[in-house]
């Protein structure tokens, strides 16, 4: 196989090392201990198994035909496969034998001579030479700095090298590191890329009409199944071994998807390695958040600690508690009665554990928090991405996705390719975006119409539950409403999440993105915009609209003829503190719970259904004396029972559940990021419960991934993609959330002002924020004055004090905002988004790479054999710059076009 003509092997040498076959690196393992035996092989014992794809068929073809499967299929199957043939790619097929039906594996693998055209072809990166720079974290840095033993560290056996990589190039083949060995040379995940591309590239049928690849026949369920297989158990040996003679599999589960895991590092390197860097980068986003929440976590818990002081110290707690019948009440709805304000004591202490000064500063602090953490995890996922040969990765000119070549009216010709490619008007597809546009504004009305009849149903539940003349819930009646409104948001928001992610699917589907990248960031664009809403609308009306259109006594508002929602006795933070709390907690409750039980039962049906094999098939046909089976099927279970004892890794991994991507993973946990940080000043546990999740959900996702899911294949990032902006819009949010939260929800501001006007003691605060009832109200009933929350006048008419508090609040929401934005951006201006560290390895390999493949040779040995970079780094300027090459540049020739496409093998 040639690569674009004919390609002529040159004399140069790569920068000389000075190598020796000794010294040589070679392949990653080496000097690695024996490993158990591969058995994903074929039957010769020798040819990897590098992907498989599976499909169920009936025994017979009279049975096919009524269990409803298409001639067709059968048609594009063996078409697909024997194009697979003429690509270069190696079959080999095995077969199950079920008493219904027959499973058939088909183990595909890629000879030398495919994987070294097609790695060129996708621009596959390998190493030039081995780095030993150590990568500590900036956890780990800080404990040595400080002297403090580590407990998070853990000796984790057999960590994959880094490496100085560039662009593999057949030509240049023996300049790369452990290029003498055929078969390790390319990773294992690297020969899945491979496979990948060329099932995902090879046609079935007409092209034209878009019978294209492996995830088109999925979706035609012409295969049941395509994915590579994972290297061996995971299970631990049981006569223990040396934890250098484990497999890459087991180490994963031996040290990170274990629960006693909870408090070391992840091992991030081995993920990435195993998983692939858009996985790995999954993970270290979620452990690198979940380290920063352990400073939010500790604030918040010593402000929440501080409202247990201020219950005991607090000079207006102690005027509600001994107030007696200094305060009657008017009546919370039409046919409630008075009630006195020493009635709350204990309700107005525990709302100082959510509300009180320290408030003001955990709001200052989680707005600059998150910030802080947004510029500091670009820093590492810059350095992860260099790390992990990601730092320049750009999307392949993608193909379009088997849907949309399927479906697409019309072609038109590539202008970078010059091929023909199918094509959708873009006037038809502006206005399906549009069309989406407007459901979600039809589904965003229906999550607000949930909203109301919530509200209606607290308000009409706290009036039947009064009515009951039940002393012991009367008392209760607002609180017990609350709380059931509470739980029946959360089941209406996770009714609504799921309808909605599903018609996002459909519409994301009709809208007809080209590539696979558009189509996943407009889905993930509108699901979130719909969350954001079904998740946040009930907390930001308690937060800001509840208890604010209520009237005063003798003319209050109305909602459908109900008298408008008023906040509880006491107050809306409280309020917005425990629905905070069922909502944010209730929902990781029931996800853990679910991502935990679910993946288990669906494994289990999984494997009873392919648990009937070989030797019950006999035994059944025994049983009820069918002697009908014919002679190839009694032959085939002849030759299947020899095995039977044996199940091979292709028929176990099979059994396992197919991998469902990162997308409710991200979704959960930014959605959990906004609870932490939009309404972090109405509950200062908020990151105390998010640190506790998270702590259980990088296990459950890493057994997940580990133990229960197929192996997926690998898919290169650069960074978490899309989710970064919304996680800085999210942050913004949140500074306008909190500055409101304050200045409008808070008693913060109306103390402050009472101290500074009245008494810096606030003795008599809780007489000054009560207003008494207008005369007509009294006059309506019994001529009995009541006092109610409020700034107003006996007529009713706003005093003076409340536009001086209005005033203050709309000053202090544009102080704060200003500060808290002014203070980000500077946190954003001082700390550079890649560490100059990093900056110097980029430009270190940049150098590497255009010295390793170019023409000339005289350029080049100036590398030692050792990692110079740091010790350049340490001493820099007291070694002589290397010297340069007196040659100019090659001159550089265009490679010609080939006549054939590669995708058309």
């Amino acid at each position: 196989m040639r690569r674009k003509g004919d390609q002529m092997e040159d004399s140069a040498t790569l920068i000389a090392m000075e190598t020796k076959p000794d010294s040589n690196y070679g392949t990653i393992a080496k000097d690695a201990p024996v490993q158990p035996r591969d058995r994903n092989v074929f039957s010769d014992g020798s040819t990897r198994v590098d992907f498989v794809l599976v499909w169920e068929e009936p025994h017979s073809p009279e049975k096919e035909e009524s269990s409803g499967v298409s001639p067709a299929h059968r048609k594009w199957r063996e078409e697909f496969l024997s194009r697979l043939r003429r690509c270069g790619l190696l079959q080999e097929q095995r077969q199950v034998v079920q008493p219904k039906k027959r499973i058939c594996f088909v183990l595909l693998s890629a000879p030398w001579s495919v994987l070294c055209y097609y790695a060129e072809e996708i621009s596959l990166r390998v190493p030039l030479q081995i780095v030993n720079t150590p990568n500590p974290n900036w956890s780990e840095q800080m404990l040595q700095k400080l002297s403090i033993p580590n407990l998070m560290m853990q000796d984790v056996p057999n960590p994959p090298p880094d490496y100085y990589t560039c662009q593999f190039r057949t030509n240049k083949l023996q300049r790369f590191l452990g290029s003498e060995d055929t078969e390790t040379f390319f990773k294992t995940t690297q020969r899945h890329q491979v496979l990948y591309e060329i099932l995902a590239r090879t046609p079935y049928g007409s092209v034209k009409k878009g019978r294209v690849g492996i995830d088109r026949l999925l979706n035609e369920q012409v295969f049941t199944a395509a994915y590579p297989l994972h290297e061996g158990g995971f299970q631990l040996p049981t006569p223990p071994v040396p934890p250098q003679s484990l497999g890459l599999r087991q180490i994963l589960y031996a040290h990170w998807a274990q629960w006693t895991c909870w408090r070391r590092y992840q091992p991030l390197d081995h993920i990435r390695e195993y998983f692939g860097e858009k996985i790995a980068l999954y993970f270290a986003w979620l452990g690198f958040y979940t380290g920063w929440l352990l400073p939010a976590s500790f604030v918040g818990t010593l402000v929440f600690l501080i409202g247990f002081w201020l219950m005991a110290t607090d000079v207006p707690a102690k005027e509600v508690c001994d107030s007696g019948n200094g305060f009657i009440m008017c009546p919370l709805c039409n046919i409630c009665s008075h009630w006195n304000y020493s009635s709350i004591c204990v309700t107005y202490k525990a709302g100082l554990l959510f509300d009180n000064g320290g408030t003001v500063f955990l709001s200052v602090f989680m707005s600059l928090w998150a910030v802080t953490f947004l510029e500091y995890w670009k820093r590492t996922c810059s350095t992860l991405s260099h790390r992990w040969d990601c730092s320049e990765f750009m999307d392949i000119e993608e193909r379009p996705r088997p849907e949309f070549t399927a479906m697409a009216p019309m072609t038109m010709r590539n202008p970078v390719t010059g091929a023909e490619e199918p094509y959708f008007p873009e006037n038809k597809r502006m206005n399906r975006t549009l069309t989406g546009c407007m459901v979600i504004l039809i589904m965003v009305v229906v999550v607000l119409m949930f909203l109301i009849a919530i509200i209606l149903y607290r308000t009409i539940l706290s009036i039947i539950i009064y009515k009951s003349h039940n002393t012991f819930f009367s008392v209760s009646a607002g609180r017990i409403a609350s709380i059931s409104g509470s739980v029946l948001n959360l089941l209406v928001i996770l009714m609504l999440s799921r309808v909605y992610t599903l018609l996002a699917h459909i519409l994301t589907r009709w809208e007809m993105h080209r590539t696979q990248t558009k189509y996943e960031d407009m889905f993930i664009l509108k699901v979130f915009i719909f969350q954001f809403v079904n998740f946040y609308s009930s907390p930001v009306y308690i937060a800001f609209f509840k208890g604010r259109f209520v009237g005063y006594p003798g003319n209050y508002h109305t909602l459908f003829g109900v008298r408008n929602e008023d906040c509880g006795a006491g107050g809306c933070l409280i309020e917005l503190a425990q629905e905070l709390l069922v909502i944010m907690v209730g929902k990781q409750l029931i996800n853990n719970i679910q991502e935990f039980i679910s993946p288990k039962v669906m494994a289990w049906w999984q494997k009873r259904k392919m648990s009937p094999r070989l030797k019950q098939v006999e035994r059944e046909e025994m049983q009820n004396g069918e002697k009908e089976m014919k002679e190839e099927l009694k032959k085939e279970v002849k030759e299947e029972v020899k095995e039977a004892e044996e199940v091979f890794p292709w028929e176990v991994d099979y059994q396992l559940l197919a991998c469902e991507g990162l997308f409710s993973e991200y979704l959960e946990m930014v959605i959990q990021f906004g609870f932490i940080t939009i309404f972090v000043a109405a509950c200062p546990l908020a990151p105390l419960f998010a640190l506790i999740n998270n702590w259980v959900e990088i296990r459950l996702d890493a057994q997940k991934f580990v133990t229960e899911y197929r192996r997926p294949v690998v898919e290169r990032a650069q960074d978490i993609g899309i989710w970064l902006p919304i996680l800085q819009f999210i942050t913004h949010m949140a500074v306008l959330s909190n500055a409101f939260l304050i200045a409008f929800t808070s008693s913060f501001l109306p103390r402050l002002y009472y101290r500074y006007t009245r008494d810096s003691s606030l003795s008599g605060f809780i007489n000054f924020t009560l207003a008494t009832s207008p005369h007509n109200y009294n006059q309506q009933n019994q001529n009995t004055s009541c006092r109610y929350r409020g700034f107003r006048d006996e007529n009713g008419e706003y005093l003076p004090e409340y536009f001086h508090l209005l005033a203050i609040r709309l000053s202090f929401v544009i102080v704060f905002e200003h500060v808290v934005f002014f203070i980000g951006r500077l946190i954003d201006m001082m700390v550079p988004d890649i560490p100059e560290e990093v900056e110097m390895k980029i430009k270190r390999e940049h150098y590497m790479a255009k010295e390793a493949l170019a023409e000339n040779q005289s350029l080049g040995k100036i590398i030692p054999g050792e990692d110079v970079l740091s010790s350049e780094l340490r001493k820099r300027g007291s070694k002589p710059s290397p010297p340069q090459s007196d040659s100019p540049p090659p001159n550089l020739k265009e490679i010609p076009e080939e006549s054939d496409t590669p995708g058309s093998c």
